[in-house]
């Protein structure tokens, strides 16, 4: 497909959204589940820098993201105690 095919149905889907309206509730979890996925990847980035000092690294992918954002900083904490302890 050419971009501007694609950049076409794109405009369009945007119109027919703004005309219909989205469906709110499923936009909301989906806003919801964003920001907590956000949340988690600022908390590892943290503590990654902080635990830098004792040679903490908790790698930033998908897997420990999930966690992170969804459990909040017991998650966090999860993951540094399964580090720290399993793979030193």
């Amino acid at each position: 497909m050419s971009s501007t095919i694609v950049i076409s149905i794109m405009v369009g889907m945007i119109i027919l959204l703004l005309f219909i309206g989205a469906p709110v509730k499923p936009m909301k979890w989906i806003g919801q589940g964003a920001v907590k996925l956000a949340i988690g990847v600022l908390f590892l980035f943290f503590l990654n820098v902080l635990g830098g000092a004792i040679g903490l690294h908790v790698p930033i992918n998908v897997f420990t993201v999930l966690i992170a954002g969804f459990l909040g900083l017991f998650g966090v904490a999860s993951l540094a105690a399964i580090h720290l302890f399993v793979f030193i």
